[in-house]
């Protein structure tokens, strides 16, 4: 027998007992979709194996929230095969809390995509099981072809795996990285919306569990998605399994070189363009955590210099309060993605002398003490100046309202991966941005992995509460991740997620992390030129030391 704790109350079930056996009840309109045991989460249908308290998981759970994502998927895949059998399904990317997807080589259209939703509405409604079978990889790649999958063929073959875990689905076998609901009923919430040259499916956020959210068009960032996309076709990688194969096959130093000329390209436009509307006197970059808003800075600095304009950089994070005075969140963490985490009165007043013509000195912020103290650099504008004010906030209309628009050029940046482990299994964009903030946080902040993990969930709130509300109001986006970068930060983040420990609340996130790092092949950091994005946060960036 094995003795549990189950909604505060203690119980024995015999050996052999699955989870869903213990986790029957709802919350509220919501079934459990995972449980939970120490900091580890379990599929319903696993065996429980360990004694110890038993927690149900629902879509509001992070990991709840993933696993109602990619059951959803894996119906929206057989959904397409049972109806119109011999399509290639690519799940791209996150798109206005949704996911964008399309079919290789032709649209659906709308009386198409009602069939589909008809076929899944059908599926669920059945309540179908999702199985799971264990094969070795010889005999999944036989799977994989039969089913024209060759990009999982191409991303595993070399993974060192063993043996792996297929699900199936009215006879439909597929491959995902993470966690399933046990059967098609779990999916209460979705939807699917025409949209561009595909469709989007939406599910339930997890702030808000019990309610479909509204699509709503967003052109400009959907547009930046289709940009990578075509650059990732320039260097001929679709997928990992692309990627990995231009890295053993000696190709690491090219795909550096042209990602990075890609890069550099994009900026030399959007230097042009401001170069052109005379009135700019201030560049604002904004963006999410960890996108790499410094270096850009620097480098669009550049690039206005052979526009014959001179750069000013002001870094709107030296004019954070000190960490005493910072808000807080309701759980007690410190809220730097808050407005109130700046020193607003004295940043308006420092950009209003600089713009009339004074000399001022600047603030410099250490992360370390937590204390913002003051810099030895002094600035006056020039005539031919400009300056280049980068932060979280930079798109706040409140931050400079007093300034007038046409002084003003927005520029919206942040890693909008558009790179997939296959066609079905996507790389969050939050995830690029959580392992560059990472390798970052160890190197020059003093965190650990578990710190970072910890206080990325109240870092991804803050920036949908103060930051994706004004990315519309850009003049330019600007996307900054790297086709290679994962390739580099793996071996940066690899060893610290390993020490997380079983019983840590963010043991199943570095799990997950893990397993997708451990899919790519490495490339060394000396291939990583000075001046990219990415030195940043490896470091050795030749705008600044650590």
């Amino acid at each position: 027998m094995l003795q549990l704790r189950y909604q505060d109350q203690d119980r024995e079930v015999p050996r052999g007992t699955r989870f869903y056996e213990v986790v029957k009840e709802m919350k509220g309109s919501l079934r459990p979709i995972l449980a939970r045991q120490e900091g580890e989460y379990f599929e319903l249908d696993d065996y429980i194996k360990e004694e110890g308290e038993v927690i149900p998981v629902y879509i509001d759970d992070i990991n709840g929230n993933k696993a109602y994502e990619r059951t959803l998927s894996f119906i929206l895949v057989v959904a397409l095969d049972n109806v119109f059998p011999g399509l290639t399904l690519s799940i791209d990317h996150s798109i206005s809390r949704g996911l964008f997807c399309h079919i290789e080589d032709r649209r659906l259209s709308s009386e198409e995509l009602l069939l589909v939703r008809a076929e899944m509405d059908r599926i669920i409604e059945g309540n179908y099981p999702i199985g799971k079978t264990y094969m070795s990889l010889d005999e999944a790649f036989k799977v994989f072809i039969k089913r024209r999958m060759c990009d999982r063929v191409d991303l595993l073959k070399d993974s060192g795996l063993q043996r792996i875990k297929l699900y199936e689905l009215l006879g439909h076998y597929d491959y995902f990285y993470g966690k399933m609901a046990v059967s098609t009923g779990a999916i209460e919430l979705y939807d699917l919306v025409e949209y561009q040259a595909g469709f989007i499916i939406t599910y339930p956020t997890i702030a808000e569990p019990e309610v479909l959210p509204k699509f709503q068009p967003q052109d400009m960032l959907y547009g930046i998605f289709r940009e990578t996309q075509e650059w990732d076709n320039i260097i001929g990688v679709e997928t990992v399994g692309f990627l990995n194969e231009k890295i053993s096959g000696n190709g690491s130093f090219d795909l550096v070189r042209v990602t990075e000329a890609l890069h550099e390209k994009k900026i030399a436009y959007i230097a042009d363009d401001i170069a052109k509307r005379k009135d700019v006197r201030i560049v604002m970059i904004a963006g999410p955590s960890s996108s790499g808003k410094t270096t850009f800075a620097r480098r669009l600095g550049i690039q206005l210099r052979v526009n014959g304009l001179v750069p000013i950089p002001i870094g709107m994070d030296d004019y954070f309060v000190n960490r005493r005075l910072t808000p807080k969140n309701a759980d007690g963490s410190f809220d730097f993605e808050s407005l109130q985490a700046i020193d607003i009165d004295l940043f308006q007043d420092h950009i209003g002398k600089i713009l009339g013509g004074e000399e001022v000195t600047l603030p410099k912020f250490d992360f370390r003490t937590g204390i913002r103290g003051v810099s030895d650099h002094k600035v006056r504008l020039p005539a031919n100046g400009i300056l280049i004010i980068e932060g979280i906030h930079g798109l706040n209309p409140a931050l400079l309202e007093d300034i007038p628009a046409a002084s003003k050029f927005k520029v919206y940046i942040s890693a909008l991966t558009a790179l997939n482990l296959d066609y079905h299994n996507r790389i969050a964009t939050t995830d690029v941005r959580k392992l560059r903030r990472m390798v970052r946080d160890i190197l020059s902040r003093g965190y650990s992995a578990i710190d970072t993990l910890s206080i990325f969930p109240s870092v991804s709130r803050g920036e949908k509460i103060h930051i994706f509300p004004h990315q519309d109001q850009a003049d330019a986006m600007f996307n900054s991740t790297l086709l290679y970068e994962l390739a580099v930060l793996k071996k940066h983040c690899l060893k610290e997620l390993k020490r997380i420990p079983r019983s840590s609340m963010i043991y199943e996130e570095a799990k997950r992390l893990n397993t997708i790092l451990s899919l790519f092949k490495d490339i060394p950091d000396d291939m990583v030129p000075e001046n990219s994005i990415l030195r940043e946060f490896i470091g050795g960036s030749c705008f600044y030391e650590y």
